[in-house]
C-alpha cells in the first residue's frame, strides 16, 4: 500500500494564515510548519504539496484525512484527546503556550488573568484558545466570548484595536506575531497551557506517521529542525 494518496507526493493541509507556522508570502506557502515539511518531504524522496483548508471552525480540517483529500495536516496544531480520537499523531514537535492580547490604549494595566474581569475574549473557532477562554468564562473572570470564523483572526484583532471586544486568546508565538505591527495591541499574559504540537495523518496511516516520525528524529539528529526554529522563533533579544 502506498504511503500517500498521489505517488511521490505529500499532500499537506493547513489553515492561513497562522504565522508563524503557516503563512502566504508572495503567492507562496511559508512558515515554520512548511519549511519543516519540505525539509521531511527532502528525507522521505516526496515532493511537498500544500494545499489550503478554509472551513470556519478549524476542527473541521481533520474530516479531509479519513475523506482522502490529504495526507497530513500541520498547522500548529495541539494534540488533544478528541482530535487523537479521529486522527492520528506524529511525535510532538514543539511545545507552546496560549498567549493573551489586550488593547494597551484601553485596559493599559493588564499584568494577570485577574485583571481581565468583565472583559469579552475574541476566540476562533475550533482553536484550543478556546478551552482557556471557557475556563475563564466559567470562573467569572471574564464577561463573554465572541466567536470569530478560524480565518477571521485579523477580524478579531480589528475588533480589540476598535475597543469592541478586551481580549483574544491564541498560541504564544502566533497571537506575538500578529500583534507586532499593532502599535495598540500586545501580549500582556502567558497561560502555561504546555500545549503538544503534532502532525495529524488519518487513522489508518500508521506507515505514513512512522515514515515522517522517522524523518523528524534524523532531522533532529543532523541540527536542521533546530536551524528551522531559531529562524522562526527567534528567542527575545537573540
Amino acid at each position: 500500500m502506498a504511503l500517500t494518496l498521489t505517488p511521490g507526493s505529500l499532500i499537506v493541509a493547513s489553515a492561513y494564515p497562522d504565522p508563524p507556522f503557516d503563512l502566504i508570502d508572495n503567492g507562496s506557502a511559508s512558515g515554520f510548519d512548511i519549511e519543516l515539511m519540505r525539509a521531511i518531504c527532502a528525507q522521505l524522496g516526496l515532493a511537498l504539496q500544500p494545499v489550503r483548508y478554509s472551513g470556519a471552525d478549524f476542527n473541521g480540517i481533520f474530516d479531509g484525512l479519513a475523506k482522502r483529500s490529504y495526507d497530513a495536516v500541520i498547522s500548529g496544531t495541539t494534540i488533544t484527546p478528541d482530535r487523537s480520537a479521529i486522527a492520528l499523531f506524529s511525535q510532538p514537535y514543539l511545545e507552546f503556550n496560549q498567549g493573551v492580547a489586550v488593547n494597551r490604549r484601553s485596559t493599559p494595566n493588564v499584568a494577570s488573568l485577574a485583571d481581565l474581569r468583565g472583559l469579552t475574549a475574541g476566540i476562533q473557532s475550533g482553536n484550543t484558545s478556546d478551552i482557556v477562554a471557557r475556563r475563564l468564562l466559567a470562573e467569572g473572570v471574564i464577561a463573554d466570548i465572541k466567536y470569530y470564523p478560524y480565518h477571521g483572526i485579523a477580524t478579531a484583532l480589528d475588533d480589540l484595536e476598535a475597543h469592541r471586544i478586551g481580549l483574544v486568546i491564541k498560541l504564544h508565538p502566533v497571537i506575538s506575531w500578529l500583534v507586532k505591527d499593532r502599535p495598540a495591541l500586545s501580549v500582556a499574559i502567558e497561560v502555561p497551557t504546555h500545549e503538544n504540537l503534532g502532525i495529524a495523518f488519518a487513522k489508518h496511516n500508521e506507515a505514513l506517521c512512522e515514515a515522517v516520525n522517522r524523518a523528524l528524529a534524523a532531522l533532529r539528529e543532523k541540527g536542521e529542525f533546530a536551524g528551522l526554529q531559531a529562524r522562526w522563533f527567534p528567542r527575545p533579544g537573540g
